[in-house]
């Protein structure tokens, strides 16, 4: 029984010394080129889709309340993002950023169709999403010193034209992306988002509200400062 603890206590001290060793020839992680200040600018393809709740719709005041419906309204189109944003060393390999980003595109026109069964009418409505803009943080691994995947959590708001009136719409963004070094400072990235925009009025006049959910993929260059 004595040997058999004096087998196992050697044991664990070669262990013990064997991963010292480890320890001691591992080389140290090198300083991730992503921490600091860095800008960047995308372009990619996104898509937009809405979601609509029926309500009351009062023609005149204060004349009868009507049901209505509306339904279609999905458009496409190309997408671009100017962003700036800042990246803290955490722990390890991990690091903490945030950021700001601006979509100066408008998105592609789409028609939705309002119907008042009460009366047998229904009509066409454009539906078109305007100039947008992200504010997040986003947590990052670094891959090694020039790879960097991450991802994001923030606050957006973007405008959107329905019918002729335009409604500013907010909500939550989340993202994936990865990045790397190009040459000098210069990085490509890849990235996928996803927007939800929370449900509001589609006009004065009306109580059914409008939500729109809307995904992108962008690749593009940035700078690291």
């Amino acid at each position: 029984m004595l040997m058999t603890h004096y087998n196992k206590f050697f044991l664990t001290l070669q262990l013990l010394a064997a991963l010292s060793l480890i320890g001691l020839t591992a080389p140290a992680f090198a300083q991730s080129v992503f921490e600091g200040f860095y800008g960047q600018v995308g372009i990619g393809y996104e898509n937009s889709t809405p979601s609509y709740s029926g309500g009351t719709l009062n023609g005149v005041t204060p004349g009868p309340l009507y049901s209505y419906g509306m339904s279609g309204g999905t458009t496409n189109s190309f997408a671009g993002t100017a962003t700036l944003g800042y990246y803290f060393p955490v722990t390890g390999n991990f690091l903490l950023g945030i950021g700001a980003e601006y979509s100066p595109l408008s998105g592609g026109s789409g028609n939705a169709t309002v119907s008042i069964p009460a009366l047998k009418y229904s009509e066409s409505q454009s539906i078109k999403k305007g100039d947008s803009y992200n504010l997040f943080i986003s947590p990052a691994y670094a891959i090694d010193k020039e790879k960097l995947a991450y991802a994001k959590v923030g606050y957006s708001n973007a405008n959107y034209e329905i019918g002729g009136g335009n409604d500013t719409y907010n909500g939550y963004s989340l993202g994936l992306g990865y990045r790397q070094i190009i040459q000098g400072s210069w990085y490509g990235f890849a990235e996928v988002n996803y927007t939800s925009y929370g449900n509001q009025n589609v006009a004065t006049n009306a109580s059914g509200t409008a939500s729109f959910k809307v995904t992108n993929a962008l690749v593009g260059v940035g700078y690291k400062f």
